[in-house]
C-alpha cells in the first residue's frame, strides 16, 4: 500500500504511479505486496474466470481482494473498473457483462493503461474501453452507467469524499457499485511525512472501516454491505509490511451495495457527520477519548465552581445539588482512568496507568472523603500529565511499527 499522510496530490499521485509503474513493465520483481496469477488464487478468485485471460495481464494483478463476491455486474451492463490496473477485474466484469455489455477499464497509470491496451489490440478483444484518468474526475455524463467496480483503488485517492461523490455521480439510480480495498481498525497519527519510504511501506492511506462505510452513506449509496474480510498482508513476502499492519489492524474488505435516488440533502449529510457515536468511535480509536474525558472532568468542576461564582453577580440563582456534582465529577474522572488504562495493552508503558489511579485517587478523595482544594487540583494536574504520557507512548509505538527514527 502507499502511505499519503502529510503530502501534496501531486507526491501522491507521482508515488502511486512509480509503483505501480514497476508493476506493468517489471512484475516479476519483487514487491511488498501480493502480484499476479498466485495472487489471484489467493484472494479467492475462481480458475475458471481468470484461465482464459492473457498471461501478460495476469502477471501484473495487484488486486486486494474478490470484489465480484458482491455480484454487482449483470448481462447488458454499462460498467466501470476504476483502479482497473492491467486489467484483470475489466476483463471479468467484459465476460459477465455478455456480448450487450461494454466495459470501461480507468486508471491513472499511464504504463498500466497502455499495457492494457496493447495486449487488448493484439488480441482483439472489442467491448472494452481504456481510459487514463483520476478517480476524482470520472470523464463521464452522469447516470451513465449500470455498475462500478474497483480493487485495492481507493486506499490510493487523497480525496476519497470527491471519488465517492464521483461514483455516485455517474452511476445510474439503482446502479450498482461492488469493490475491494484496504481498510484499518484505527486511524494513522504520527507525522511520516519526512520518510519518503513509507509511501510504498505503509497503510495510512488507508480509511478506518466505519469511516469509509460512512462515505458511502452520506454519498447516497444505499443497502451497503460488507461482503467478505480478510488478512490480505498475511499474503505479503515483507515482514516489515506484515508487522506495520498487524500495528494498524489493517485488512482488505469486499463491499456491495447500490446508488439511491437521489444524494442526501445538506442536512441529512450534516447529521450523519454529527452523529455522537461516530465522533466517540473515533476519539476513542485515536486515543484522544481520554483527554476529552479529562476536559469535562476539568469543566465540570471548575467550569460549575466559575457559574457559581459569576452568575449572582448578574442577578441569576444557581441551585447547586452538590451530590449530583459531585457524582459528574467522579463519573468523568472514572472515564478517564479507564481510557488512559486501557492503552496499557496498546503502549505497555506503565506510567501513564500509574499517574492515571494516583490523580483519580486523590480527586476521588477530596470529593467523597476529605475534601482540599490543592488535593483536588493536584489529582487533576496528575491526570492531566498522564494523558499527556499516554499520548506520547501511543505516537511512539507508532513510530516504532513504522520504522520511524
Amino acid at each position: 500500500m502507499v502511505a499519503i499522510l502529510g503530502y501534496s496530490r501531486r507526491q501522491i499521485q507521482d508515488a502511486v504511479q512509480g509503483m505501480y509503474t514497476a508493476v506493468a513493465e517489471t512484475p516479476e520483481s519483487p514487491f511488498h505486496f501480493p502480484v499476479g496469477d498466485a495472487a489471484c488464487r489467493q484472494l479467492g478468485y475462481p480458475p475458471a474466470l481468470t484461465a482464459p485471460l492473457p498471461e501478460a495481464l495476469l502477471a501484473s494483478f495487484a488486486g486486494v481482494g474478490y470484489p465480484f463476491r458482491a455480484g454487482a455486474i449483470h448481462a447488458g451492463d454499462r460498467v466501470l473498473d476504476i483502479g482497473a490496473g492491467a486489467g484483470v477485474d475489466a476483463l471479468i466484469a467484459r465476460r459477465l457483462a455478455g456480448p450487450d455489455g461494454h466495459v470501461i477499464a480507468l486508471d491513472l497509470t499511464a504504463a498500466m493503461t497502455r499495457k492494457l491496451r496493447d495486449v487488448t489490440e493484439a488480441s482483439g478483444i472489442d467491448r472494452l474501453d481504456v481510459v487514463q484518468a483520476s478517480a476524482e474526475r470520472l470523464p463521464f455524463a452522469d447516470a451513465s452507467l449500470d455498475a462500478i467496480t474497483s480493487n485495492g483503488a481507493l486506499n490510493l485517492v487523497p480525496d476519497k469524499r470527491r471519488a465517492v461523490a464521483e461514483m455516485f455521480r455517474v452511476l445510474r439510480p439503482s446502479g450498482r457499485l461492488q469493490l475491494a480495498d484496504v481498510v484499518i481498525h484505527r486511524p494513522v497519527s504520527v507525522d511520516c511525512h519526512e520518510d519518503p519510504r513509507l509511501w510504498v511501506e505503509c497503510v495510512v492511506g488507508a480509511t478506518v472501516k466505519e469511516e469509509l462505510l460512512a462515505l458511502f452513506e452520506e454519498a447516497g449509496f444505499e443497502a451497503i454491505e460488507v461482503v467478505g474480510r480478510h488478512d490480505y498482508f498475511a499474503l505479503s513476502p515483507s515482514a516489515q509490511t506484515r508487522e506495520v499492519a498487524a500495528g494498524f489492524g489493517a485488512h482488505a474488505i469486499e463491499l456491495g451495495m447500490r446508488r439511491g435516488a437521489g444524494a442526501p440533502s445538506r442536512l441529512r449529510q450534516a447529521w450523519l457527520r454529527l452523529d455522537p457515536r461516530r465522533w466517540l468511535r473515533l476519539l476513542q480509536r485515536r486515543g484522544l477519548l481520554g483527554v476529552v474525558a479529562l476536559g469535562l472532568a476539568v469543566l465540570s468542576c471548575y467550569g460549575t465552581l466559575a457559574l457559581a461564582a459569576l452568575l449572582p453577580l448578574l442577578g441569576i440563582g444557581l441551585a447547586l445539588d452538590e451530590g449530583t456534582w459531585a457524582l459528574t465529577i467522579a463519573a468523568f474522572v472514572l472515564l478517564t482512568l479507564g481510557t488512559l488504562a486501557a492503552g496499557h495493552r496498546r503502549h505497555r508503558a506503565l506510567a501513564p496507568t500509574l499517574l492515571a489511579v494516583t490523580g483519580s485517587a486523590a480527586i476521588l478523595h477530596a470529593l467523597f472523603i476529605d475534601y482540599h482544594p490543592l488535593v483536588e487540583l493536584a489529582g487533576f494536574l496528575l491526570l492531566a500529565i498522564a494523558a499527556l504520557r499516554d499520548r506520547q507512548a501511543r505516537r511512539r509505538q507508532e513510530a516504532r511499527v513504522l520504522g520511524l527514527p
